[in-house]
């Protein structure tokens, strides 16, 4: 029986994007839908109908994170704390060096559309194909950026059969694995601002990421709201 090759895969999905396509690739907080350049990633947002105040996330990790991020020695201890030591994903916001390299494919334009007041949500730690791909993005110098695959409202899909045959029209590639690992949440990445710790969205590991905060940093996120 055949199981994944997540590098083969990784490797053909990011020739696809810095080629200039779309993929959706598979996350452990859901399925995503990815870009590295301005005109694709501009499609992306027009077919899921995102609202302007949406922005895109960037994929990133430890090494990505390290070399953009601007943080202060506790911003960089919560960050170890959530994705390296408890393992756990996250979308994580911070100031951010926008003359780095990594940008260099990337317009004025599609940059705002995907930061804010200064600051960059990245989402790390989100399973091993996120990590394959994420090797790729930092050793090429090259940004992935994009959203959920999903038109905007209809929630978060976990398996690849959900996602709407409007996203899958508009993808060069897809990677099917299946059900993803944090399905029962059917939420995407928790997101927290690492410098001011304002959770910006409630998602997957909530509340193990709350109890990281309280009882290594001293603050209360506050329990997760009802819905």
């Amino acid at each position: 029986m055949a199981l994944r090759d997540i590098e083969s895969d990784a490797r053909r999905a990011f020739d696809v994007m810095a080629g200039g396509g779309i993929a959706i690739l598979p996350q452990s907080v859901g399925y995503s839908l990815i870009a590295a350049h301005p005109e694709p990633l501009k499609r992306i947002f027009d077919t899921k109908r995102r609202k302007p105040s949406k922005l895109n996330a960037m994929l990133g990790n430890d090494a990505i994170a390290g070399e953009l991020y601007k943080l202060s020695a506790r911003g960089r201890e919560v960050l170890v704390a959530i994705t390296r030591v408890y393992d756990l994903p996250l979308g994580a916001i911070a100031p951010f060096r926008r003359e780095h390299p990594i940008f260099r494919r990337l317009d004025d334009d599609m940059m705002a559309r995907s930061t804010k007041d200064g600051t960059l949500l990245m989402l790390l730690n989100a399973g091993p194909f996120h990590a394959a791909i994420t090797r790729l993005s930092h050793a090429n110098k090259t940004a992935l950026f994009g959203s959920s695959a999903n038109v905007s409202l209809t929630g978060t899909k976990f398996s690849s059969d959900d996602i709407e045959p409007d996203i899958r029209a508009i993808a060069d590639i897809s990677i099917d694995y299946g059900l993803m690992k944090y399905h029962p949440y059917q939420a995407s990445s928790t997101l927290l601002n690492l410098e001011t710790l304002e959770v910006v969205r409630y998602g997957s590991c909530y509340e193990d990421i709350r109890d990281i905060v309280r009882r290594y940093f001293g603050t209360e996120l506050g329990p997760r709201p009802a819905t």
